[in-house]
C-alpha cells in the first residue's frame, strides 16, 4: 500500500498537469512532490506521466491507475470522515420510565424521533406506576420517565430534586358499572367514599388524587379490591365489583361502547409530565431525551 501523501501527489499532478501548481495545492515544495512521484514510479516500475510542451501528462499507464488512485483517496476520506463522526454521535443506553398506554405518552413517536436523532443509542423501557416512575428517576435507576400529577405540580414536595415539564392535561372521571346510576344518590365525596371502590397502591396517580380530595374530609374510600394497572381497574368494574377512576378518553369509551356510568360533574384534573433528575439536566443522555420530546410535544406550554 502506498503512502497517503504519495496518492495525493500523484492525482493532483495529474489534475494539474504541473508537479508546482500541485506543490502549491497540497503545501509540499516541488522537490518533495517531484520526489514521491520518482517513488511511485520506481515501486510500481511503471512510467505514470511523459513531458510535453503544455506540461505533464499522464502515460495510458498513468491514465489507467488514475481512477483507481481516486476511489482509493476517497475511501481514505471517507474513512476519516466516520472516524471523526464517531467523536460526536451519542452512544449509550438510555433508561426510560412508561406508565398507562403507550399510545397515550405518544411512545411510539417518541422513540422514532430519538433514534433518528441518535442511532447508536440504545433504549431500556420499564413499564410501572406514576410513583415508582418517579423514585426510580429520583435514585438514579431510571434516566429520565413520565409521570401524572394534578396541573402545576409535577413532583413537588414528594421530589423537589427531580425536574418536570408539563405535556399535556386532562380529567380523570369516576366511573361505575353499567346500571349503577340509581345506587349512586349523591356525588359528594364524602358520599362516593362509602361505595365499592377499586382502589389502587400508593405509587398510583389514582391513590394520590383521590388521597388529594378525601384526606381533607377526614374519609377514606371503602375498597373492596386493589390493582396496579387500569385495564384490570375497568375489567372490574364491568364486572360490577365498584367504582373506580377512567381517563375522560377511556371513560367515554366505556360508557357508549360498555355502557358503565360516567358521574356527571365529578372529575379530578391531572397532567402529564416528562421527568428527570435535576442534578442531570446537561447530560447528554438528557439533553438529547429532552430534544426529542419537544419534536413529539412541542415547546413547553405548546
Amino acid at each position: 500500500m502506498h503512502p497517503l501523501q504519495t496518492l495525493k501527489a500523484f492525482v493532483t499532478v495529474a489534475r494539474e498537469g504541473s508537479v508546482s501548481r500541485a506543490a502549491g495545492r497540497l503545501h509540499l515544495t516541488q522537490p518533495a512532490v517531484s520526489l514521491k512521484l520518482k517513488q511511485l514510479q520506481d515501486e510500481l516500475e511503471l512510467k505514470l506521466f511523459q513531458r510535453k510542451p503544455q506540461g505533464l501528462v499522464l502515460t495510458p499507464d498513468g491514465q489507467a491507475l488514475l481512477p483507481v488512485a481516486e476511489k482509493a483517496l476517497a475511501a481514505l476520506a471517507a474513512f476519516e470522515q466516520s472516524a471523526r463522526a464517531l467523536h460526536s454521535t451519542l452512544r449509550g443506553r438510555l433508561r426510560i420510565g412508561t406508565i398507562v398506554d403507550p399510545e397515550f405518552i405518544r411512545l411510539g413517536a417518541f422513540l422514532h424521533r430519538l433514534v433518528e436523532r441518535a442511532p447508536q443509542l440504545e433504549t431500556e423501557l420499564r413499564q410501572g406506576m406514576s410513583g415508582s416512575v418517579l423514585e426510580q428517576v429520583r435514585d438514579g435507576r431510571l434516566d429520565v420517565g413520565f409521570f401524572l400529577a394534578p396541573p402545576g405540580v409535577g413532583p413537588g414536595s414528594l421530589a423537589p430534586e427531580v425536574a418536570h415539564r408539563e405535556l399535556t392535561g386532562f380529567q380523570y372521571y369516576v366511573v361505575a358499572p353499567a346500571g349503577w346510576g340509581p345506587r349512586i344518590s349523591s356525588t359528594r365525596w364524602e358520599d362516593l367514599a362509602n361505595m365499592p371502590w377499586i382502589v389502587t397502591p400508593e405509587d398510583s396517580v389514582h391513590h394520590r388524587l383521590l388521597k388529594g380530595v378525601l384526606d381533607p374530609l377526614g374519609v377514606l374510600p371503602r375498597g373492596v379490591a386493589q390493582v396496579d394497572q387500569e385495564a384490570c381497574m375497568l375489567d372490574l368494574v364491568r364486572a360490577g365489583v365498584g367504582l373506580s377512576l377512567a381517563r375522560d378518553a377511556l371513560a367515554m369509551t366505556e360508557r357508549q361502547e360498555r355502557g358503565l356510568v360516567v358521574l356527571e360533574g365529578v372529575r379530578l384534573p391531572c397532567a402529564l409530565s416528562f421527568i428527570w433528575h435535576r442534578d442531570r439536566r446537561d447530560e447528554p443522555l438528557i439533553a438529547e431525551a429532552l430534544e426529542a420530546l419537544e419534536g413529539v410535544w412541542g415547546h413547553p406550554g405548546a
